[in-house]
């Protein structure tokens, strides 16, 4: 018996050890179980690791069609796993816990706390003090979502938008007419845009035609697509042209479809929740560290040239930076001319660099 309990001892550490990758049924079941409770209101767990993903870089070109199959990115669902066991405070128990509050088969939860635990033990102290920055900003759960949206119920969404628009704007004493207690008068309040503002449908479009089917002939128009230097690139389409949510689309064959993003505030859900306008301080947190630009008043300057191995390396994300404060000479030439900078070069912070346009790259 002694001989069987020192055999234990020596097994059983070593099993722990041992799990260092995850089935297929295991991983289609944590993928099913997030996906499942990413559509229930409210829920902490699903909304947590989708925030971190999006910050992360890890959400991919869509947070929302990441979350809905992990399966299929394994980078996403190992880092989906990382931010659960984060939410967990790191604590194996708790994560396990968590792990059964999602419903998953009671012989995949040990698997994947093993495995979990094994692959961040030399990341604990990292990932709670990231925790505690996350939280200073985090709103609460994104959730409630349903799965991404085809380019035909794109189509109806905008459709019945629009119907339901015109059908307000021709009735006389509509809902939206309200009386302005202080002079007494009509007033209309505008009617909510129930527009579908999802991007993940346009990397699947093939034709332009499905852009017109999408979101009506008024609202898209052809032109020419243009690089940093004003030399013509091809055609492209404008989605809702010469307004706040103007998107260009670009059809470039076998390197897939480019989405660009120049306007600003846009009402698009854009991939991994870089948007036109965003500070250059949030661009360095979604990336998770600094990396270079070109210099500002010379060829493509503001654009990004390398992303320093960061979690946007790779992605085919373009974009191109702008300085709003170039009222300090001295300050403003630190960061102009022929040359390569870094995004934390302290001059930067005074100058209030936004993003001036993104554009997202997808294969076909």
């Amino acid at each position: 018996m002694k001989r069987f309990f020192i055999l234990v001892a020596l097994i059983v550490p070593a099993l722990l050890q041992a799990q260092t990758k995850l089935t297929e049924t295991v991983i289609d079941d944590f993928s099913a179980r997030v996906a499942a409770h990413y559509q229930l209101p409210h829920d902490s767990i699903t909304g947590y690791i989708a925030e971190q993903l999006t910050r992360s870089g890890n959400a991919g070109l869509d947070v929302d069609s990441t979350v809905f199959d992990l399966k299929k990115d394994l980078t996403a669902l190992d880092a989906a796993l990382k931010f659960l066991y984060q939410y967990s405070d790191c604590n194996r128990q708790r994560f396990i816990a968590n792990l059964r509050s999602m419903n998953l088969q009671s012989n995949n939860i040990f698997p994947i706390a093993t495995y979990t635990a094994n692959k961040y033990k030399n990341d604990i102290k990292a990932l709670l003090d990231d925790k505690k920055d996350f939280l200073s900003t985090y709103a609460g759960p994104v959730t409630g979502k349903k799965p991404p949206a085809s380019i035909s119920e794109v189509a109806a969404a905008n459709q019945a938008a629009a119907n339901a628009s015109s059908a307000v704007d021709a009735t006389p004493g509509s809902s939206n007419t309200e009386i302005d207690s202080n002079t007494n008068t009509a007033a209309t309040a505008p009617a909510a845009d129930l527009r579908n503002w999802e991007v993940h449908p346009l990397f699947q479009v093939r034709k332009p035609e499905q852009l017109l089917e999408m979101y009506g002939q008024g609202n898209v128009i052809q032109h020419d697509a243009v690089n940093l230097a004003g030399d013509k690139e091809g055609e492209a389409y404008l989605i809702y042209p010469d307004t706040d949510n103007e998107l260009e689309v670009q059809f470039d064959g076998d390197n897939g479809n480019i989405l660009t993003f120049s306007h600003y505030p846009s009402k698009w859900k854009s991939p991994y929740g870089i948007k036109a306008g965003d500070p250059l301080e949030k661009l360095i947190k979604v990336n998770g560290r600094p990396f270079k630009i070109n210099a500002f008043e010379w060829t493509d300057g503001g654009k990004v040239t390398s992303w320093q191995g960061g979690s946007l390396d790779g992605k085919g994300v373009v974009i191109v930076l702008k300085a709003n404060n170039t009222g300090d000479p001295k300050l403003y030439d630190q960061v102009t001319g022929d040359k390569i900078i870094r995004s934390d070069m302290p001059a930067l912070k005074k100058l209030d660099i936004i993003i001036e346009s993104v554009a997202f790259k997808a294969a076909q």
